[in-house]
């Protein structure tokens, strides 16, 4: 959203957009605006003798688009994590799901092949952009961009988006950008990414944060202010894209740029060093991960090993569940990436209206509070026995535990315990090696069981706490509506004394305590958990070094003396304000991205 100006391009006064932080840096140069996609084809009824025809050209598109995309990620020297955003394309492309909707439209409703294409892709879209889960959502651009790729297969080269070819050093515009548009522009003369669509989880995002280009995305009305020519502020610390900076304005932003590289710089240099406060008591740092290859870019950044493995991404975008054995597969890569460090896998927390490879679930009207997580385990237990026994055999491999999401009962805990015991069982009747005990813990963030946390924490062997979902259910607030993020707040006291109750029963019976939300990843926020109790965090890896740093520079008795005075009041705001007022001068630099 625009925070001045009008919306004539013509205007000379500088515009501060808001967006999305998508990835870090600060960056100055001139706007290149890249045209949309523009496909075309003709809606054609086919006659009978066509069809066999219709679905040979749909299979050759396929064929065609993999080896497109094949062929790219061998040009552009794709890093581990580029290419496996790759190969999930690949396997979309690939997805018989898809394949037979096609090819049920081209035979069953006479429909050419680009237009069963375009059909089949807007319903798995829609599918998907209905869901409350933010992740989810986004896949649903990943549909559409894999529904480009075949209608440019099909309708021919002249389709293709051309991209220029960088002569100088640009900041890139468009309404989206694809992943493979930023491998074959290659980073040389990227200074900086600003789109209209996207969010921090999107593919985009993820291959602009490995190729280090500042990126904002998700900013609404980009294209209405921006020209090509026309000079940009791209702040990927803050979110915000300056239209047409002062001098001044330009000048800031250089700064920024320069001190947030120089930080970086500092605070990986120094990456490896044990964690401890000021007044040298240890903090352990741990990181969350949803890909097997980034436990490597985790140690990488200082993570003491893995505090949370989400799984969700093993079933999405597939039309057949992920079997035993090639969950085994990936959890194992983690494993020897992280040389003996701790991991704890998160079974899979998915339901609602998700879909799940081949399993149809009901319609829900509220799907955050319905059928998900543990109550999907638990009424397809055949799911998390198969989750259960390939994280067993990875035991065999390296330092496993296994937390569950969203249990709310006594009564779901024991029955998980029963279906873990059998998984044991299993993998010891088949005679493969697994570790001769795997701790099994319970993730605290639901109310009713950080109010019950005495009766719970003696039947788990460990605890984590989900801040995320805590604070969305304790406020009742949907944390991925744009309207009412701004109420979700984590420092709200009624989340506090939750989470105060939780840490105390965690020490009361001796139960280890991590806590793996977003919490974990705010440097004041940290500072308030450690003086809470906390000793134990997992956060995105990427803030590790920050977090590091911010830990170093306070005392325990500080952190303590603050967050007794902050269970007293009675706001966020007022907690947020205190917080600020006690240490934003000595994490200045760490706040605002960036050192002298």
């Amino acid at each position: 959203m625009s925070e001045g100006g009008s919306s004539s391009k013509l205007q000379a006064a500088a515009t501060h957009l808001r967006g999305i932080a998508a990835a870090p840096g600060v960056a100055v140069g001139p706007a290149l605006v890249l045209a949309p996609q523009q496909i075309s084809y003709v809606r054609r009824s086919l006659r009978t003798a066509e069809i066999d025809g219709e679905v040979e050209r749909f299979q050759e598109a396929v064929r065609d688009a993999q080896k497109e995309l094949r062929s790219m990620g061998e040009r552009s020297s794709a890093s581990r994590s580029e290419q496996s955003i790759i190969e999930a394309y690949l396997l979309m492309l690939g997805d018989e799901t898809l394949a037979s909707d096609v090819e049920l439209r081209i035979r069953r409703d006479r429909q050419c092949a680009e237009w069963a294409v375009s059909r089949s892709i807007e319903t798995f879209a829609a599918t998907l952009s209905a869901q409350k889960d933010p992740y989810l959502r986004e896949r649903s651009h990943d549909f559409e961009f894999i529904g480009e790729q075949l209608l440019i297969a099909l309708t021919g080269a002249s389709s293709r988006r051309v991209l220029p070819r960088l002569q100088e050093s640009v900041v890139l515009v468009a309404h989206e950008l694809s992943p493979t548009d930023l491998l074959a522009l290659g980073k040389e003369h990227l200074l900086a990414i600003a789109t209209e669509g996207g969010t921090r989880t999107c593919h985009t995002a993820i291959v602009a944060r490995a190729l280090e280009i500042p990126s904002v995305l998700g900013v609404d009305g980009l294209l209405t202010y921006v020209s090509s020519g026309d000079r940009l502020v791209v702040d990927g610390l803050r979110g915000v894209v300056t239209v047409r900076p002062t001098d001044e304005m330009v000048s800031c932003g250089l700064d920024r740029g320069r001190r947030h590289m120089a930080l970086t710089r500092h605070l990986l240099h120094d990456v490896h060093r044990q964690t401890t406060l000021a007044s040298g008591e240890p903090i352990s740092l741990l990181a969350n991960i949803e890909f097997s290859h980034e436990a490597a870019f985790a140690v990488a950044h200082g993570a003491e090993g893995i505090g949370l493995y989400r799984t969700e991404f093993l079933y999405t975008d597939r039309s057949i569940l992920p079997s035993e054995d090639e969950q085994f597969e990936q959890f194992r890569e983690a494993l020897h990436a992280l040389e003996g460090r701790p991991l704890v896998f998160r079974t899979f927390d998915m339901g609602g209206d998700k879909p799940i490879g081949n399993l149809t679930l009901p319609h829900q009207p509220n799907p955050a509070l319905g059928l998900r997580a543990i109550r999907l385990a638990l009424e397809y237990p055949d799911l998390l026995l198969t989750q259960f026994r390939a994280m067993l055999r990875a035991s065999a491999e390296g330092d496993v535990r296994i937390m569950v999401p969203m249990v709310t009962s006594l009564r779901e805990w024991h029955e998980v315990k029963r279906l873990f015991d059998r998984a044991c069982a299993d993998v010891d009747e088949r005679h493969q090696p697994r570790a001769p005990r795997t701790p099994l813990g319970i993730m605290v963030e639901v109310p009713s069981v950080a109010l019950l946390i005495d009766r719970f924490a003696p039947h788990a062997e460990f605890l984590s706490l989900g801040t995320n979902d805590l604070t969305q259910y304790t406020l009742a607030v949907d944390r991925t509506s744009p309207q009412l993020n701004r109420l979700a707040s984590h420092f709200d006291p009624a989340v506090l004394r939750l989470i105060r109750g939780v840490i105390l029963g965690a020490r009361a019976a001796d139960r280890p305590l991590t806590i793996c939300g977003a919490m974990a990843s705010d440097p004041l926020a940290v500072i308030l958990l450690v003086g809470l109790g906390l000793r134990q965090f997992s956060m995105e890896p990427a803030v590790l070094p920050e977090i590091k740093e911010a830990l170093h520079r306070v005392t325990l008795a500080e952190a303590e003396e603050v967050a007794e005075e902050i269970m007293n009041l009675s706001s966020a705001e007022d907690v947020e304000h205190l917080l600020a007022s006690h240490f934003a001068h000595r994490l200045l630099d760490l706040l605002s991205g960036g050192m002298d």
